[in-house]
């Protein structure tokens, strides 16, 4: 190692430049130029040709970077062979960095630099020299330019342009697998020395990753790399200059490297035997679960397709691949029936759907399982024996006859018995009926095919030891035709017979119409119910007649009107026959046929009167007459007063007033002589102060006797009233304001009381009874207040 290093010390020395070399660079040499060494030569012109010399010469300037010194570093020297070393002469340098970078000495030459240079900053100066009189300040040499090149030193380590690297590189492949380029680079100057050469060396990340020196190009170093091992890998690299060698500088850079996928794991089932359960009411469609082979590899690589390849319930069943979760539903194809089969066995297969042909050998690329699917007892509703029933009945069935019958059973292995009801939503007039046990279907009302031709049923069929499950079934009855019928006129006619009209003259067309519908169609035959001698009826034997007259001229003045009966009858079984009368009207006609005048009265009436005017003025007349008795009721409702004012009307006078009255005179209130001489009341005598209701007629009261005590008399009114609905609900003296002769109670009207000298003590009314304590609130109240006022 000593001699190594003695040997690499001594290169280095021999690569950088000595100030001895320097300056024997820069001391003054021989012109080039021709020079005269005394001899001549003849020119062209005859002339003597002298060889001049040059007056100074010098060779670059080398100078080194990042001088460390304390003095200014020596450059080099300029000198003039005019310098006679007697101080005449001045040297003068211009260009980069003069005066302040470098200065020279103006008597010598000498060219220093007053500070560290950087290379990397700038890597040559480009400068000028003059060598002048110092008296004249002429210049005895011509200004030449000259260039200082700083000399490079090793003073900058490579970089990488980025501090981390990201890679990837396919799993299981092989070695030398290029994975990524890196590239440093180094300021220093790579045209001299070893400066700037870079070498690259892998720091981390052995053995599974390389990289070349020279180029920086990272390759795998072990073959089959497992992504599902090991994923990513962090590989640290080193660029070293000096072409590696030691006292170089280097730099790093980390480099994360990831193994990508590739389809190199076949998918694998985790069981070998899946159990899965469904019920047996599960509709077609319905998912009964989900089977699912993993696979190592991932996106792509570890996409599935499952199928169903074998078993006894490939039929039944189906699968779809859950492309998201990479899972194989198996859902109901068919229906499934508990009594029928209750296991089903399924071979289903998973297969890679991206397979790489290079891992074939790896083996297939596929899986298979058993899954075993167990059919569940559910207690079943009823099931008919057909989807739906059709039955058709005559119109003149007779009541209670059976038009069908359904049928329903219970599909479970414990069969339970079955009750059939009609869903009465779909037979709203209750036409049908059904028997509970057996199904039978049979009429509770008539039939009738011309207001119905079709009855939607519904049948609910439901089992007697689980209401709750219950089926329906349509039934579709239809009603067929009977001829029951009789056809009839197809519109009303308004016919007519001119005056003029002569025998054999078509008046009429007429045409039937029936609400039976017979299988071969209508056929009607037209005859009129007896001879007639004004007209006579023709079938046309197309379902249609012509009325037609029997003789000449008619006079409306003598007949206006005739009745003709027509007899229709069809041809169904049973014949079915109707008679329609016409009307024929005689009419004036014109010479053309054309109808002018029908009623003889219309020769009787105005000019210019019609019979629609005189129902017109008759209209009128009879709604002015109803106005008229609207007004008067209503004038008269008016006038009466209604029984009770108000709940808060409580009155001591004997007759409810709307008015002022007249005073003493007005003999329509109630006479109260009446009370002081009972003997003059009269029997039938209505209240004067109401108007009397219509609808209770007052009860007849017998007279009290001559001897009879007025109290005695006022009970008995009072209990007769009390019981009377059409008496009125407030008090009043006809039924028991008057308290009799000699009442310890005295007076109770309020007319008295002003004048009554000194307080009443009223508090006696309350055990008078129940009807007494509005009177005992009144007065008694009227006591409190005064005693707290």
């Amino acid at each position: 190692m000593k001699i190594q290093q003695v040997l690499l010390l001594l290169l280095l020395w021999m690569w950088l430049p000595h100030p001895c070399h320097t300056e024997m660079l820069f001391r003054r040499t021989p012109d080039l130029r021709p020079k005269s060494f005394g001899g001549r030569a003849s020119g062209n012109d005859g002339k003597a040709i002298h060889r001049q010399k040059r007056g100074w010469m010098w060779n670059q300037f080398f100078l080194l970077e990042e001088y460390t010194g304390s003095d200014y570093q020596y450059v080099g020297k300029l000198h003039s062979d005019q310098d006679k070393g007697d101080g005449s002469l001045k040297y003068i340098l211009s260009g980069d960095g003069a005066g302040t970078l470098f200065i020279i000495d103006e008597k010598t030459g000498d060219i220093h630099a007053t500070r560290r240079i950087d290379r990397e900053e700038k890597a040559f100066y480009t400068l000028r020299a003059q060598a002048i009189n110092r008296r004249t300040l002429r210049p005895v040499e011509p200004e030449s330019e000259f260039v200082i090149k700083i000399h490079d030193i090793n003073d900058n380590e490579p970089t990488f342009p980025e501090e981390i690297y990201t890679a990837s590189v396919p799993e299981m492949s092989v070695v030398g697998t290029s994975v990524v380029q890196v590239t440093a680079t180094d300021a220093d100057d790579p045209s001299y020395g070893n400066s700037a050469r870079i070498i690259y060396s892998i720091l981390q990340g052995q053995p599974y990753f390389s990289v070349e020196p020279e180029t920086g190009i990272i390759r795998t170093a072990l073959p089959n790399m497992n992504r599902e091992n090991r994923e990513q890998y962090q590989v640290v690299i080193q660029a070293k200059d000096m072409g590696g060698q030691m006292g170089g500088l280097s730099g790093t850079t980390t480099v994360n490297i990831t193994l990508t996928d590739v389809n190199d794991n076949p998918p694998r089932f985790p069981q070998s035997t899946i159990h899965l359960r469904i019920p047996e009411s599960s509709p077609v469609g319905t998912a009964i679960g989900s089977v699912k082979a993993t696979d190592a590899d991932t996106g792509k690589n570890a996409e599935v397709e499952y199928r169903i390849i074998d078993g006894d319930g490939t039929d039944m069943f189906d699968i779809v691949t859950q492309k998201d979760t990479q899972e194989g539903i198996i859902t109901v194809r068919k229906p499934l029936d508990y009594e029928t089969r209750r296991l089903y066995t399924l071979k289903v297969e998973a297969e890679n759907t991206h397979v790489d042909p290079r891992f074939y050998y790896l083996g297939p690329f596929k899986d298979t399982t058993i899954v075993k699917i167990s059919v569940e007892d559910v207690d079943e509703p009823p099931v008919f024996s057909r989807s739906s029933y059709l039955f058709e009945v005559h119109e003149d069935i007779e009541l209670g006859t059976i038009i069908g019958t359904v049928m329903a059973r219970d599909p479970d292995s414990a069969s339970s018995p079955i009750r059939f009801s009609l869903d009465r939503h779909t037979d709203l007039d209750r036409i049908f009926n059904i028997h509970s046990g057996n199904g039978s279907i049979y009429t509770s009302k008539p039939l009738d095919r011309e207001i119905s031709q079709w009855h939607n049923l519904s049948v609910i069929a439901a089992e007697i030891n689980n209401p709750k499950d219950t089926t329906r079934v349509p039934v579709y009855v239809r009603i067929l035709d009977v001829n029951d019928n009789a056809p009839q006129f197809a519109v009303f006619y308004d016919t007519f017979v001119c005056e003029n009209a002569r025998a054999g003259q078509l008046i009429q067309t007429i045409s039937a119409v029936d609400k039976d519908d017979p299988l071969g169609g209508q056929k009607f035959f037209f005859s009129l119910a007896a001879v007639n001698p004004n007209f006579t009826v023709q079938d046309n034997e197309d379902n249609t007649a012509r009325i037609l007259t029997r003789r000449n001229g008619f006079s409306r003045h003598e007949i206006s009107t005739y009745l003709l009966p027509v007899v229709i009858s069809d041809n169904d079984y049973p014949i079915q026959s109707s008679t329609g009368t016409l009307t024929i009207r005689v009419c004036a006609c014109d010479s053309q046929g054309n109808m002018q005048s029908c009623n003889a009265e219309a020769l009787l009436l105005p000019a210019g009167l019609s019979t629609g005017a005189l129902v017109a003025i008759l209209l009128c007349i009879i709604i002015l007459l109803v106005i008229v008795v609207l007004f008067a009721a209503l004038k008269r409702q008016r006038k009466k007063e209604p029984l009770i004012l108000s709940k808060e009307d409580i009155r001591d006078n004997i007759v409810s007033y709307n008015d002022e009255g007249g005073g003493e005179e007005d003999t329509q209130a109630f006479d109260i002589g009446t009370l002081r001489n009972p003997a003059a009341i009269e029997d039938k005598k209505l209240r004067r102060d109401i108007i009397p209701e219509t609808l209770f007629v007052p009860r007849r009261t017998p007279s009290a006797p001559d001897n009879t005590d007025v109290r005695d008399f006022i009970n008995q009114r009072l209990k007769e009233h009390d019981t009377d609905p059409s008496a009125p609900p407030y008090d009043s003296l006809a039924t028991y304001a008057y308290e009799g002769n000699d009442s310890i109670a005295e007076s109770l009207s309020s007319l008295e009381s002003g004048t009554t000298e000194g307080d009443q003590n009223y508090d006696y009314l309350r055990e008078w009874g129940p009807r007494f304590n509005k009177l005992a609130e009144m007065y008694g109240g009227g006591e409190s207040d005064k005693d707290t006022s």
